[in-house]
């Protein structure tokens, strides 16, 4: 019998230079990790919103934030600050961003095993909003808080709805 049966079979991360070293990822039950940016005008009331394409992988000819995969390695910000500008030209520094919102979702169409969506608000930027990514969206542009349109991807609409209003900061999607 073991001296201690807690570690039986358990690799143990061999430490060097003060750092653990990194375990094999398990990829195959990882959580997507998304990032999400409203961009808030507040002096006018607007956000920056995109409707997806024809050819979109999910949600064609919804509305949606400017929202993305994260890389393997990449920090959450700098996801949230390269998807936005990727998609819309607007540029934001990752330090003005604060969190607004978090969805867990239990599946999605590129997440079998759930994601994690951070929704990032910014209300400092540099540009204009355009479409960059025209294969995917149809258009991008400021919209009115007060006229957010219905035809909005679930989650995402839920996470700016609770944003704009003040509520519950957290969202579960697909959850039982």
């Amino acid at each position: 019998m073991p001296n201690n049966p807690s570690d039986e079979g358990n690799t143990v991360a061999q430490q060097t230079d003060d750092q653990p070293k990194a375990l094999k990822p398990a990829l195959e039950s990882m959580t997507l990790l998304v990032a999400a940016v409203i961009v808030h005008d507040k002096a006018t009331n607007r956000v920056v919103l995109l409707q997806r394409s024809e050819n979109a992988k999910f949600a064609q000819g919804l509305w949606d934030l400017p929202v993305g995969k994260s890389e393997p390695g990449e920090p959450i910000t700098e996801t949230a600050v390269r998807e936005l500008y990727e998609e819309t030209g607007l540029t934001v520094k990752p330090e003005s961003l604060k969190v607004a919102h978090i969805i867990h979702g239990a599946w999605g169409v590129e997440a079998p095993n759930g994601f994690l969506t951070v929704v990032f608000v910014a209300h400092e930027w540099t540009g204009e909003p355009e479409n960059r990514e025209p294969r995917k969206h149809s258009q991008v542009r400021w919209v009115g808080a007060g006229a957010i349109p219905d035809a909005f991807v679930d989650t995402t609409a839920s996470a700016l709805r609770q944003y704009l209003s003040g509520g519950y900061p957290v969202s579960l999607s697909g959850w039982v």
